[in-house]
């Protein structure tokens, strides 16, 4: 398959590892990845602050880069940016874009996939050759568990990986707190809720703190960093690229 490679802004900017092992990951299982260079956010953090139609020229340029017809489909390291394009592109294209944002916005929304539920899904795997010699916790994010639903197809990637001691996590379906602006505006009830998911992680013994979104990961491993727990935060992209033969410390994460 040609997959488009979507970088997401944290991705871009503050976990650049995660995006390069969804590569690494997608080009060792035989397929062709493309990265769009003209790719901008995608406007979920002003949807979900009111400003839908101000989001309209980013759902037409995502459109714009992704829509090329030669591209099977679009993955990206986290569920959160991947419901945004599925949920809330067609949603503003409808209400303020024109003819063409609405086709193109519905067009690419439908080939678009967060990365274990395109793994699991589309490609019908879940040994990917991965090996990761660690006590891992898996945190499923809350876009992730409610609005793409993925269920258990992350734990299922894991569970394959050579070498992993593979820990439940307590409340695993508990927001961590972040939520975007929220941890911001509700600065207070974030701190305690992220509390809570640190305790939960702490039970575990795990070395090694996984999900499926930067986002939720940087608020993890800021709090586990703090505390000075010892457990690192490791997107699941890179465990699931992890090999014998280039394996990844968890002392490379950035907690």
């Amino acid at each position: 398959m040609r997959i488009g490679l979507f970088a997401t802004c944290l991705g871009d900017t503050l976990f650049p590892e995660a995006v390069k092992s969804t590569a690494i990951l997608l080009a060792r299982l035989g397929h062709e990845v493309v990265f769009p260079p003209g790719q901008t956010c995608c406007g979920q953090m002003h949807v979900n602050t009111g400003y839908q139609r101000e989001a309209v020229p980013l759902v037409r340029a995502f459109a714009d880069q992704f829509g090329d017809p030669s591209l099977d489909a679009v993955v990206m390291p986290s569920g959160s940016c991947a419901s945004s394009v599925r949920h809330q592109h067609p949603l503003v294209a409808e209400r303020y874009g024109d003819p063409a944002v609405r086709a193109g916005a519905a067009s690419v929304a439908a080939k678009t996939y967060e990365l274990s539920e395109f793994l699991v899904d589309v490609l019908g795997v879940t040994g990917v050759g991965a090996y990761f010699p660690h006590r891992v916790a898996y945190h499923p994010t809350c876009h992730s568990l409610r609005m793409l639903r993925v269920g258990d197809k992350p734990l299922r990637l894991l569970r394959e990986v050579e070498g992993i001691d593979l820990v439940d996590l307590p409340d695993a379906d508990s927001c961590c707190g972040f939520g975007g602006t929220f941890a911001l505006k509700n600065a207070e009830t974030s701190t305690a809720m992220l509390h809570d998911k640190l305790d939960a992680v702490a039970a575990t013994g795990a070395t090694v703190c996984t999900a499926g979104d930067s986002s939720c990961l940087m608020h993890i491993g800021g709090g586990l960093s703090r505390i000075r727990s010892g457990t690192r935060t490791l997107h699941l992209a890179q465990i699931l690229a992890a090999t014998r033969t280039a394996p990844l410390a968890p002392t490379e994460a950035a907690a």
